[in-house]
């Protein structure tokens, strides 16, 4: 039996994190809203039914009879079950503190464009995306980077410490190619002062698990979703 993704279509977004431990994990699931004949209003659908645990916002997970929303959440369970984080508590711990800090810097990224209202406009707000995104250029990046370039410091390959990937080392990969798209000019300057976290990037894009998800066409690529390019937005 295999696993049904709700998440907006079109967009990788936050279920983007959540489909890339799917697919490495080689673990079954259907991403519901982009099967064919479904409606465009089937998430919103699905969303506002009766269920005991109803989520609010996707992305969410049906799994084994219980409905699983916020990413973290939704990996942490992942994580246990199939075998894509470590075996303690403690080290189970340890990746989903990463992966919530993770969140962090995904919700400070998307309101570099979208610091007002995520209802508004980005041309209703650019005077003030523009200031926002200097402050997250300037400081929140380095000091985002730096933290996961420490936790990379003096452990093996990956996050957990471990000889085999996480489902946080996909995420931090993803999170790294999202700010590389939104902002190639602040990352050209900056990606040599964490070394750690850029060749951890490298290697999971070269991680067989992933190769053929890459390959099928089925990876969306950024645009109008948390990562956006906006030039005016971005500064060595």
């Amino acid at each position: 039996m295999s696993y049904e993704l709700w998440y907006w279509d079109g967009i990788p977004g936050r279920g983007e994190f959540v489909r890339l431990a799917l697919e490495a994990g080689g673990i079954a699931y259907r991403e519901r809203v982009r099967e064919p004949g479904t409606s465009a209003n089937a998430l919103i659908e699905d969303m506002q039914s009766p269920r005991k645990h109803p989520p609010f916002a996707p992305p969410y997970l049906v799994a084994d009879g219980m409905t699983l929303a916020q990413t973290a959440n939704i990996l942490l369970f992942l994580g246990e079950k199939h075998g894509l984080a470590p075996a303690s508590l403690e080290g189970r711990l340890w990746v989903n503190q990463l992966q919530l800090t993770i969140a962090d810097m995904v919700t400070e990224a998307h309101d570099t464009h979208h610091p007002i209202s995520a209802n508004d406009y980005y041309e209703d707000q650019k005077d003030e995306a523009a200031r926002r995104a200097r402050s997250f250029r300037e400081e929140r990046i380095p000091k985002f980077l730096a933290y996961f370039e420490r936790a990379l410091t003096g452990r093996t390959t990956w996050l957990a410490g471990g000889k085999r990937w996480t489902y946080v080392d996909l995420s931090l990969f993803h999170l790294v190619d999202g700010l590389l798209y939104a902002f190639p000019k602040r990352m050209g300057t900056v990606a040599s002062h964490y070394p750690n976290v850029m060749a951890l990037h490298a290697r999971v894009a070269v991680l067989p698990a992933l190769q053929p998800y890459f390959d099928s066409g089925r990876r969306l690529p950024f645009g109008e979703c948390i990562f956006r390019q906006y030039r005016e937005l971005d500064a060595a």
